[in-house]
């Protein structure tokens, strides 16, 4: 007979491949979405979702992202100090001191935004037409169309960044002892990924992302998560320790990508144009409360 911890986890890894996916396909195959394709209120209404779907990603970035690296990123260096390796030794010298500590975390972050800087400069550079590589924009009727900035390539970045946090998300509940506490975090977990997925299939629209490019980036994204609740599954019933630093060091990483697509591309993007600038002020608060709300039990 299945245990019943399991069952549950297992429903929960059902329920976060169908309901992200599901919350994905809405935006990515209804043409209403489809902004290159809008004029007048109709332009101004997808305008105003995509500031929510910033101000999501801007409270999933501060809210969740970073602050989950953070915060592993610190219970990992602290698990190092009490066994006496590299830290410890590094803290010594620095004085001993806690609130003098150096900020690994953050160190770690930063080069995931500068990793993804460098990057795209160097795509920028050696070929300037491979912006659009991992989908063609469509043809824009409007003068004003999208920016050069808004590429395909970021749109990958922010899918792969997403994914990858997604991953860890998933493994969270995997690893949980009880029935309720697997249930709570699946409860959070799904709720923030299905309005990430609405925010991501939105952008990747409005990038100019290929169909069937869409298709596969939404697909991968939702086997995310439940791919994290099987590592986790696994590892609760092999009793290992895992490799705790590795996860949260690629953690740090991930939300330093994270950091870079949000604050230089997704804010930039949808406040380019002055028009009815407090309502998309509204708009992105909202969105990041929502996800601020979320935070609470995530």
């Amino acid at each position: 007979m299945m245990d019943p911890l399991l069952g549950v986890k297992i429903g929960c890894l059902v329920g976060l491949l169908v309901v992200p996916l599901l919350c994905g396909l809405i935006p990515a195959q209804v043409q209403w979405f489809h902004i290159n394709m809008a004029r007048g209120k109709h332009r101004r209404i997808l305008g105003f979702i995509g500031c929510f779907a910033a101000g999501v990603f801007l409270g999933a970035c501060i809210m969740h992202m970073v602050a989950d690296a953070l915060e592993d990123i610190k219970g990992e260096i602290e698990k190092r100090k009490q066994q006496g390796d590299f830290f410890s030794k590094q803290n010594t010298t620095a004085g001993g001191d806690d609130s003098e500590e150096y900020p690994f975390g953050e160190l770690i972050i930063s080069f995931g935004f500068f990793l993804v800087f460098f990057i795209e400069s160097m795509v920028l550079y050696c070929c300037p037409q491979a912006v659009h590589s991992h989908g063609d924009h469509e043809v824009h009727d409007d003068p004003k169309g999208l920016p050069e900035s808004h590429s395909s390539f970021r749109a990958f970045v922010l899918f792969l960044s997403l994914s990858f946090h997604s991953i860890f998300e998933g493994l969270a509940i995997g690893v949980q002892k009880e029935k309720t506490g697997a249930l709570q975090l699946c409860l959070a977990v799904l709720i923030h990924k299905a309005i990430v997925a609405f925010s991501l299939a939105l952008k990747l629209v409005q990038s100019g992302t290929k169909a069937r490019w869409r298709l596969l980036y939404l697909v991968v994204f939702a086997l995310m998560s439940p791919a994290g609740i099987a590592i986790g599954i696994g590892v609760s019933l092999s009793d290992g320790d895992g490799s705790g630093l590795a996860q949260a060091v690629l953690e740090g990483v991930a939300a330093g990508t994270f950091l870079y697509v949000t604050f230089l591309e997704i804010l930039p993007n949808e406040l380019s144009s002055h028009e009815s600038l407090l309502v998309k002020f509204s708009f992105i608060g909202v969105g990041f409360f929502v996800m601020a709300i979320i935070a609470i039990w995530a």
